[in-house]
């Protein structure tokens, strides 16, 4: 792993940018605050949505045919959810040209890197796979806004074939949001995203549909205090990504699943025990380990996507 903040600042003449919701909609504002992009056109399946971007200044036009969005691009961002990737580089295919970068914003890495290289062929080197890590629970253009990249990690997971002049107009554009960068081979953004990012969302969506069956459910939500709150916000976020992401990103969630549950598991042990000093000593180190490592980076206003 390694940083890299980029000493060019990009210049987009045409950006297009295809799913315009919170993160696409987010670097949109961010590069137009920035006044490093001269015309953005939004493409998707919702035709209410991009009305609402464009209406909003989020974008200049819209269009819901890929080819015309795409064509003549300087820059394509993929801000859709994983799953969808490979049907919409296809799509893109007849209207690409050979000097059009693409690059992605997916939590995945692995698996987008391997449907680009099948799809686009030799044109592979012009994706530079990218990764911001900020995001929030909630979803559309309307919950956009410019400073969402401020101060945060922006992963990029470049091969050696890709372009680097793609790569430094890549950084480019995403130091003009005020993210800091970093360069990190797939398999280890992949591995750790899924301890840092996967595996709280799965914890986060399991706990909150196991409350709902319970018989007392009702009541619990009614009386949920803010512990509750606090851990399942995360709950809320589009399942259709996480969705994608828990499949695309498959082997390496498994691996934290079962590590998390083995701790779980020695945790019940304890309880069951009533071992209070062995439940106490794993408390205290979380908490130091908390206080130390996050409560310094983070707030309770975005999460990590």
């Amino acid at each position: 792993m390694s940083a890299n903040q980029s000493l060019i600042q990009a210049h987009i003449r045409r950006l297009a940018i295809v799913g315009v919701g919170l993160i696409g909609g987010s670097l949109a504002r961010a590069l137009r605050e920035a006044g490093v992009v001269e015309w953005i056109i939004g493409v998707g399946r919702q035709a209410d949505n991009l009305m609402a971007a464009q209406r909003l200044g989020v974008i200049d036009e819209w269009t819901q045919d890929i080819t015309k969005a795409v064509a003549g691009a300087d820059m394509v961002v993929l801000a859709t959810p994983v799953g969808a990737m490979a049907a919409v580089l296809q799509s893109m295919l007849p209207a690409l040209s050979k000097t059009t970068i693409i690059t992605d914003a997916g939590s995945v890495k692995g698996e987008v890197v391997n449907m680009a290289r099948s799809i686009l062929g030799s044109g592979s080197s012009m994706f530079v796979p990218a990764h911001p890590i900020a995001g929030t629970e909630n979803t559309g253009v309307e919950a956009s806004f410019a400073a969402l990249y401020r101060q945060r990690y922006v992963i990029l997971t470049p091969q050696p074939d890709t372009s680097e002049a793609a790569i430094a107009t890549v950084e480019g554009m995403w130091a003009a949001t005020g993210a800091h960068l970093l360069r990190m081979n797939i398999v280890e953004h992949d591995k750790i995203l899924a301890a840092t990012s996967h595996l709280p969302h799965v914890l986060a969506y399991a706990l909150v549909d196991y409350m709902a069956g319970l018989e007392e459910a009702d009541t619990c939500f009614e009386l949920a205090a803010g512990g509750f709150f606090d851990f399942t916000r995360i709950a809320s976020s589009h399942p259709v990504m996480w969705r994608d992401i828990c499949l695309q990103n498959r082997r390496a969630i498994l691996l934290r699943l079962d590590q998390y549950m083995s701790q779980l598991q020695q945790l019940r042990t304890y309880i069951d025990a009533q071992d209070g000093s062995a439940i106490e000593a794993i408390f205290v180190h979380a908490k130091k380990v908390r206080d130390t490592h996050l409560a310094a980076y983070h707030d309770s206003s975005t999460c990590d996507e």
